[in-house]
């Protein structure tokens, strides 16, 4: 059994697909923990509903020395073994000393269809660009940012009338379905990216 560590900062819902997914009878793996860099990160309390132990290393004392940030971050991670660690909204960036250490083995969910539009505040600026589709990216992490060999994409077509807010719901669902999905196969060790509509 393959063991997922999943590092988060908000109220989790992508985390919560993850889990459910790692907890169906067939799943050839296991959520072993849940780690926060916000103390008071809504889905820490759903992690623990569901029956996964949940921390929180706020990254506030450490201020802008990442390393040590991350060197606390690992320390939490080493007890629990993580064979994957899944970043669902996980808001900081991660230095290349620490992407190098779980070289891989971390995983990210962008949304957008990557190479396209990396970065903050994809929906606006896929409405903006006049974009008739978007969507979300599943990738290894790499050191350069919303980088990496692509594990997985699904599809949300722009509808006339989109806001940022509409568009963003509905990317949203569809990571909700990709994640978990393109996450068992890397489990299972399947190569070929997963490509949904």
């Amino acid at each position: 059994m393959r063991r997922v560590a999943i590092l988060i900062s908000g109220t989790g819902s992508n985390m919560v697909r993850l889990v459910e997914a790692l907890k169906a009878e067939d799943s050839p793996g296991d959520a072993v923990v849940v780690v926060s860099n916000e103390p008071a990160a809504g889905g820490l309390a759903r992690a623990r509903a569901l029956g996964v132990p949940a921390l929180a290393v706020d990254h506030r004392p450490f201020g802008r020395d990442r390393a040590a940030f991350e060197a606390a971050l690992d320390a939490a991670l080493a007890p629990f073994a993580p064979d994957v660690i899944c970043l669902a909204g996980f808001m900081r960036i991660l230095t290349a000393g620490f992407v190098s250490r779980w070289g891989g083995r971390l995983l990210n969910v962008h949304p957008s269809l990557l190479p396209a539009l990396k970065g903050l505040d994809t929906h606006a600026r896929a409405l903006a660009d006049g974009h008739a589709e978007h969507g979300c990216t599943v990738h290894l992490v790499t050191p350069a940012l919303d980088d990496g060999p692509i594990l997985g994409q699904a599809r949300v077509p722009v509808e006339p009338g989109d806001t940022p807010a509409s568009l963003a719901a509905r990317v949203q669902a569809a990571e909700h379905r990709l994640y978990p999905a393109v996450l068992l196969r890397v489990l299972r060790g399947e190569q070929a990216p997963l490509l949904m509509p």
